[in-house]
């Protein structure tokens, strides 16, 4: 028999995945867990069959395009090298720059 002081279990949803948690107050632990109920993502294998489909084709695509991106990625970086070069012939070398260190 449950003295006055024993408190009961109760139940609590989780807020991020909905999940029923019936805790103990007492030991301070969950006591048992009912795993939320997930709708199907598709109604039959033929409406599966076309996500996978278009998922396939999305990454394909993608795919290209990164291929394209490295194919122009050595000219991209050669405009990028030419361009830092002039910068660096067009301003004049000062020396060592002066550090927060040197004015002490």
């Amino acid at each position: 028999m449950p003295s006055a002081k024993q408190k009961k279990s109760f139940d609590l949803t989780c807020p991020c995945c909905s999940a029923v948690l019936k805790v103990d107050p007492e030991i301070e632990a969950v006591i048992s867990h009912v795993a939320p109920v997930r709708p199907k993502m598709f109604n039959d294998m033929e409406e599966a069959a076309r996500a996978m489909k278009e998922q396939d084709n999305r990454r394909d695509s993608i795919f290209r395009q990164s291929v394209e991106a490295q194919k122009h990625a050595s000219d991209l970086l050669e405009k990028k090298f030419q361009e830092a070069l002039r910068k660096a012939k067009e301003t004049p070398d000062t020396g060592r720059p002066i550090r927060d260190f040197d004015l002490d």
